[in-house]
């Protein structure tokens, strides 16, 4: 239950940790390290997928999230897929994976507890330490990295993602967790002296293609729009991400093209040009290409998994 005295700190307290952490502590990169190879070791991973129906001191960010305890034990009311309230008591050996725009709502007690939460923006990382210590929630600290380099972050919080309708699946989402906080320390241990003129040129078109996607992209029109040479920019784009322009731009628009698949109706058609495909029958072709699955065969089996009971 929570605490009477707590009610208004817990109002204040429950705000998303990224931007409202009071007088929090910036502690150093190698101190946010020890704590990540704190994190005890998880033997089970509990989604959070609701996106309505949000009560109204719930967390609830648009980016997906991650919360470790690091000591004590959290009971919290989360959403399930069918939108139920189900109730959860999170200890250590828990990690709860919280989808963009889902929520959490913890039920503050007078027990102590500590928590870790891993927040994954488009563009940035932040790494949240907070304690309840029985009377008021605090932010002991904060950091935040850039998310450069391979996009092997973004390919893990897509497979969780995924697995949010696979109840059935209990090992390899805790094998996912393990390698997103592994990515995380790999983040931090490059060394970032200072950003080459090259890789942020790199990056802003890398940005420009996400935005962008759906609209007439190719290698000339976005040289033209950075006031660069179509060679140079393929050049930078090897350099910098290890890939080809054109291969970057169908993985972005194949990404959204699976989450138009799976959560509405529209026809295949109508998916391919949402996602900047002018030719649907190329958009088929590629998507099997890279998926071994038609896209209809992707919609119909996404939508066949068994939903939790």
């Amino acid at each position: 239950m929570r605490t009477a005295s707590a009610n208004s700190e817990t109002k204040r307290a429950r705000e998303p940790m990224p931007d409202n952490v009071g007088q929090a502590e910036l502690i150093s990169q190698g101190e946010y390290g020890k704590f990540l190879k704190a994190i005890p070791k998880i033997d089970r991973v509990i989604f959070a997928p609701e996106r309505k129906q949000r009560p109204k001191l719930a967390y609830q960010i648009p980016f997906p999230r991650i919360g470790f305890i690091l000591s004590g034990k959290l009971e919290q009311t989360i959403g399930d897929k069918l939108g139920r309230p189900t109730q959860i008591s999170q200890t250590s050996s828990m990690a709860l994976f919280v989808p963009a725009n889902g929520w959490n709502d913890p039920q503050w007690s007078d027990s102590e507890v500590e928590m870790l939460d891993l927040l994954f923006g488009k563009q940035r990382v932040g790494i949240s330490l907070s304690r309840w210590d029985g009377e008021k929630q605090s932010c002991i600290a904060k950091f935040d990295l850039p998310r450069r380099g391979p996009r092997s972050g973004t390919f893990i919080l897509n497979a969780l993602n995924e697995l949010v309708m696979r109840p059935q699946d209990k090992s390899t989402p805790v094998y996912l967790v393990r390698a997103l906080v592994a990515h995380v320390q790999d983040l931090m241990n490059i060394q970032v002296t200072a950003t080459s003129r090259s890789s942020a040129l790199a990056q802003a078109i890398k940005e420009h293609i996400e935005d962008h996607f759906s609209e007439h992209l190719s290698r000339e029109s976005v040289a033209y729009a950075f006031s660069i040479t179509p060679n140079y920019l393929s050049h930078l784009f090897q350099k910098e991400f290890q890939t080809s322009f054109n291969e970057y731009l169908n993985l972005v628009r194949l990404e959204q093209a699976k989450h138009l698949l799976r959560n509405y109706g529209m026809t295949i058609k109508e998916v391919a040009t949402s996602c900047g495909f002018t030719d649907s029958n190329y958009f088929c072709r590629l998507f099997r290409q890279k998926t071994d699955r038609s896209p209809s065969e992707y919609r119909m089996q996404y939508r066949s998994q068994p939903k939790p009971g």
